[in-house]
């Protein structure tokens, strides 16, 4: 394998891996500046109050979502693996 094909690889990988993580960890960034926030208006620092609303929201999020991260990750799986032979000699 060149290394051409190698960086191709790589970089395919790393961009599905970002794009299915991109949602989540937005969601997970809303939900917990908006608890911040709450916390600092309401000056309410208990860590359950911080834990369970990212937690139910994480929940939610992979609920709804994993349909559609499942069709991303399988057609770039088929995608890879049927042209795969330019990878081997």
């Amino acid at each position: 394998m060149e290394t051409a094909q190698t960086v191709t690889l790589l970089r395919n990988t790393l961009e599905i891996a970002f794009v299915l993580a991109a949602p989540l960890l937005a969601i997970a960034t809303a939900v917990s500046l908006l608890v911040n926030v709450v916390q600092v208006l309401t000056s309410l620092q208990d860590q359950t109050i911080s834990q369970v609303p990212r937690l139910m929201a994480m929940g939610v999020a992979t609920l709804l979502l994993t349909p559609w991260m499942l069709r991303r990750l399988a057609v770039f799986t088929v995608g890879m693996w049927s042209d795969f032979h330019g990878f081997v000699r």
